[in-house]
């Protein structure tokens, strides 16, 4: 599957003249691909999940069968785009079946539950919407035996790109999941005198302060980001722990009973702990520990990516705010610009943020019957899912009259 290929956008050239030149060839077979990424990303606007750091841990911890590819935009002979890509058949509804290659994923839901955000193209910002579209009309015409491109966590600018090839193509764009990243604006804060809290909603502010109090009445708040591999090996240890507990409480999966995320974030962590991409906080009361998180530090942007919390029957006590809160007003007297909860669901994110964005998991191909099909199976699927929880909120209000 080895190729070199060549293509021409907007009348042949970039806009200072170049052509682009695509490059598509196994992942193992690149020499020097670690440096090509590593030098690319200085040239780069991309996220934290777009650097060496992610994309190099992640690859050394891929199975032999995932057998990723390389895609390599040049022009003037210089890289100005990479991106990594994954084939697969995917089997939707146990009906469909669709040859696929993914952006930074495989496929595999265990693999893939690592979870990539702020996914796309890592491209030079000189011309980084150019490359960004040329990489991916490439990727839609010439990708061998893909019926399917399966593009996870896209922020509104790289979902734009997306919606626009799609446009171009005539394909079909289905959105896979719908979500929305949350973050502080630091700078936000800032502007209005440092005081976070004091920005916080009334209740927020009041539940975090008491909660604050209670803490402290148990012989002080100990705060603490670790300083080596050591003890961020060690505060990861205790967050497995907690967040464990919480899990097996409800009943749920936890994050860590997926074999491959252990391994992978100890190795992000062994690698990233002295360079300071990697944050590992503990907060403790009266020296009982009561959260744990694990953020990444990537150019200003403090993202949280996962926590475990040590809940009690007392539910003025608010662990999770709390430690959010104490790695907030850190990260304001570091300098940091943001501090990302990114997607997903959970309460606290509402509460504690004050910006948000789109962020969703698509996927184009050709308008054909397949396609439609598993439209229609997904409106049905929808349709059940939420006849489905009306049913157990009617069997619930009627159970507690």
């Amino acid at each position: 599957m080895e190729s070199s290929f060549a293509i021409k956008m907007d009348g042949g050239s970039l806009k200072d003249g170049q052509p682009v030149e695509i490059d598509f060839l196994p992942a193992g077979s690149m020499p020097g691909l670690e440096a090509a990424w590593t030098d690319l990303q200085i040239r780069a606007d991309g996220s934290f999940f777009l650097s060496w750091h992610w994309i190099g841990c992640w690859l050394d911890h891929l199975p032999d069968w995932a057998r990723p590819h390389v895609l390599v935009a040049k022009r003037g002979g210089q890289v100005v785009g990479l991106a990594i890509l994954c084939r697969r058949t995917v089997w939707r509804y146990g009906v469909v079946r669709t040859p696929s290659w993914l952006l930074h994923e495989t496929g595999d839901r265990g693999i893939d539950n690592l979870t990539i955000e702020y996914n796309g193209i890592l491209a030079d910002r000189s011309c980084a919407d150019e490359v960004t579209s040329a990489c991916l009309l490439w990727m839609a015409r010439n990708l061998p035996g893909c019926d399917e491109l399966v593009l996870a966590g896209l922020d509104q600018r790289m979902e734009g790109a997306v919606r626009s090839l799609a446009d171009q193509l005539g394909y079909r764009l289905q959105v896979r999941r719908s979500d929305s990243a949350k973050w502080v604006d630091l700078d936000a804060v800032r502007g209005r005198g440092g005081n976070y809290r004091a920005g916080l909603g009334k209740s927020s502010r009041a539940g975090v302060n008491r909660a604050i109090r209670l803490y402290e009445a148990r012989g002080g708040i100990d705060f603490q980001v670790a300083c080596d591999e050591q003890q961020a090996l060690a505060f990861f240890d205790g967050l497995e722990t907690l967040h464990r507990q919480v899990w097996a409480a409800r009943g749920k999966t936890d994050a860590f009973s997926n074999p491959v995320f252990g391994s992978f974030h100890r190795e992000l962590i062994r690698r990233g702990i002295d360079s300071g991409v990697v944050r590992i906080c503990r907060a403790a009361a009266g020296g009982a520990d009561f959260g744990y998180l694990y953020n990444f530090v990537w150019r200003g942007t403090v993202l949280n990516y996962q926590s475990g919390f040590a809940y009690e029957s007392d539910n003025r006590l608010k662990p999770g705010l709390v430690s959010h809160v104490l790695a907030i007003e850190d990260a304001l007297d570091r300098g940091e610009a943001v501090y990302d909860f990114m997607a997903g669901s959970s309460g606290h994110k509402a509460h504690l943020s004050n910006a948000q964005a789109p962020m969703n998991w698509v996927s184009i191909g050709p308008d054909r019957l397949a396609r439609r099909v598993e439209a229609g199976l997904g409106r049905i699927d929808g349709s059940l899912r939420l006849l489905r929880r009306r049913l157990l909120k009617l069997r619930a209000a009627s159970s507690n009259p």
